[in-house]
């Protein structure tokens, strides 16, 4: 097996490059860290990359929408390097604004940039800030970085991540092709009716979406952060309970390596 290359894409606000660099290593990868202006003077880096990743933090300061500047300057400066390192076979992974990122890019759902959007991730039904831990349930087998993954407890820590699409038929068609692919679940032993209130369910997304992919399963964007959970002392009570040495969180990027296997 080959160790695939990884680009983790930093940009001014940024702030989860390091450790999404740290968790891509840890999983086999080479990764690399590379400012957006180096890519803008120098699309070809990611010729050489089979991983691109778009890590969390407050892009640009998140002014106008979060990640929407980031997302304008690929539409301006790199406006076609998202699809076709997508079409190239490749992974694109998205963690928090980097999910909001992609969303705004159009590349998780095709035509969403503007008034047309299909989808977006608005703010939190709380009005506030969430920085939480949460229970996440895989829905269907579409997503690469998701493959033998059922269920994860991984932090969140946003303003703006509750997905909605423009109406119930997107909605549906979104759930129907297994691009909804990652949910927001009840705390372990809770009862349900299928619901999922705050604070488990921690913005209020349409049917708990915590993560979506694209139509071929490759590009992939989340709202928690499996970065922060892929060593046992991450985990906020690591001191009281016997907790595996490999969090949850590594096992996204685990997938990510061996899809080049």
């Amino acid at each position: 097996m080959s160790t695939p290359q990884a680009i983790v894409l930093r940009a001014p606000g940024t702030n989860c490059d390091q450790e999404t660099v740290h968790a891509l290593r840890l999983a086999g990868a080479n990764p690399r860290a590379v400012h957006l202006n180096e890519l803008a003077a120098n699309p070809a880096l990611a010729a050489s990359a089979q991983i691109l990743c778009l890590p969390g933090g407050f892009s640009f300061g998140d002014d106008i929408a979060a990640g929407r500047i980031l997302a304008n300057r690929f539409r301006q400066q790199l406006p076609d390097l998202l699809c076709q390192f997508r079409d190239a076979g490749k992974l694109i992974l998205g963690i928090c604004n980097g999910f909001q990122v992609l969303i705004q890019t159009g590349v998780l759902v095709a035509d969403n940039f503007g008034s047309a959007a299909k989808a977006t991730l608005a703010c939190n039904d709380s009005g506030k800030f969430e920085d939480r831990w949460v229970h996440l349930q895989v829905a269907g087998d579409n997503c690469v970085f998701l493959n033998g993954i059922k269920q994860m407890y991984l932090p969140v820590a946003h303003a703006e991540g509750k997905f909605v699409a423009r109406d119930e038929t997107i909605l549906d068609q979104l759930d129907q092709a297994g691009q909804l692919a990652l949910r927001y679940r009840r705390t372990p032993g809770c009862e349900t009716n299928g619901s999922v209130p705050y604070p488990e369910n921690p913005n209020g997304s349409q049917r708990h979406v915590a993560g979506l992919c694209d139509e071929t399963g490759r590009v992939f964007g989340l709202m928690p952060h499996p970065e922060r959970f892929v060593t046992r002392t991450q985990h906020p009570r690591w001191t009281r309970e016997n907790i595996p040495e490999t969090g949850d969180g590594m096992a996204v990027f685990q997938n990510a390596v061996e899809f080049f296997s």
